[in-house]
């Protein structure tokens, strides 16, 4: 089956922010005709500029299209869903899917055989139609939510346009969606805007504490920079699976709170060393962790200084199945962090070591 049912497809996208526009550039590097709408005639203006869309949507671009992405905030997608689904001239067979961070609402709401509910977990440091990516869901997950009601030939189509986007499907129910990124998106979120709070309230008497921030703290707080205004509609909408999701964490912090209490040298290291065996094996799910190795290569903040390595590994022929970067308290160093095969890592470590590089390496599955 081809990506699309006529040469090139047409879609429309309703609300043109980050990730509105982002998929408005993928699909139209595939070729699609994109039209678009925002309630912000500004942003359309910049989203044809940029390239996101051919141009303005009108009532005869949503009928045609073949798909229809709704973009907008998750309080307001319903609504705009349905305006979609409940127009006489939709082009039959036509799918409207969403980008919500929550399903169960949503989908309730449109569950209907030309509605699919979606949310690609891509994201980043910037914000609105400037910060769109064509890149942007290369290697990310996208998750759809189908029900007994969705069409299938639809879906089929949905589900095999995102993965020419290049991003992850994975199919999911409604509520396993709600309750899975309650623990890996919402919570997570607001742990670290409360973290950020607790310091910031603190600096206010200890004028030093934020200048002492350490990369640790920087890394875990990074979420809390992000656009407050979508986090409400989130937070009331999945509610249940975020209260749920917080109080497994308060009585998580409760658990380290009484280890490091009564100064239990050996349960603080069980509990730590199992989380840092998990978060090696982060993101790198599918291949057996025991087939995997870590290498923390410190590195100077210079341009090229990330590709030197990065390339030196290509031309050596191996695989990085992973790569972060953490960045150092102050000065110019940070250390890149290389999952690769295990089998491989003793070779890349030795040709780092001859450019003048200090490499530690350590298997995924160990701690």
């Amino acid at each position: 089956m081809t990506t699309s049912p006529r040469d090139p497809g047409r879609a429309h996208i309703v609300g043109l922010g980050l990730i509105g526009g982002s998929i408005g550039l993928a699909l139209r590097a595939l070729g699609w005709q994109v039209s678009g709408e925002d309630v912000d005639d500004g942003v359309v203006s910049r989203a044809v500029a940029t390239g996101a869309v051919d141009g303005p949507g009108t009532p005869a671009d949503v009928d045609r299209a073949d798909l229809v992405f709704v973009a907008t905030p998750v309080a307001a997608i319903p609504a705009a869903a349905a305006t979609v689904l409940e127009r006489p001239g939709r082009r039959p067979g036509s799918v409207v899917t969403d980008v919500g961070g929550v399903k169960g609402p949503i989908v309730a709401a449109l569950d209907r055989p030309g509605f699919v509910g979606g949310h690609p977990m891509a994201g980043s440091e910037q914000s609105g139609i400037e910060g769109a990516d064509a890149e942007l869901f290369v290697g990310a997950t996208w998750v759809l939510t189908p029900t007994v009601s969705t069409e299938p030939e639809g879906y089929t189509l949905l589900r095999s346009v995102i993965s020419e986007l290049g991003a992850d499907v994975v199919e999911l129910s409604p509520a396993g969606h709600d309750e899975l990124v309650a623990v890996v998106s919402h919570v997570p979120h607001l742990t670290a805007a409360t973290l950020m709070n607790l310091a910031a309230d603190q600096a206010v008497e200890h004028a030093a504490l934020l200048r002492l921030a350490a990369g640790g703290f920087r890394d875990m707080t990074r979420i809390a920079a992000g656009q407050p205004g979508i986090w409400p509609d989130i937070c009331v909408d999945n509610a249940g699976a975020i209260v749920a999701t917080l109080d497994q964490l308060i009585e998580s912090l409760g658990d380290m709170r009484a280890r490091v209490a009564r100064g239990d040298r050996a349960a603080l290291l069980d509990v730590l060393g199992r989380a840092t065996v998990a978060r090696r094996a982060l993101g790198v799910q599918a291949e057996a962790p025991d087939h995997l190795a870590e290498m923390r290569v410190p590195v100077r903040d210079d341009p090229g200084a990330i590709a030197e390595v990065t390339t030196l590994a290509a031309e050596l022929g191996i695989n990085i199945a992973d790569v972060e970067i953490a960045h150092s308290v102050e000065g110019d160093r940070g250390v890149l962090v290389l999952t690769t095969p295990a089998g491989d890592a003793p070779r890349l470590a030795d040709a780092l070591t001859a450019r003048g590089y200090r490499a530690a390496v350590t298997p995924v599955g160990t701690r």
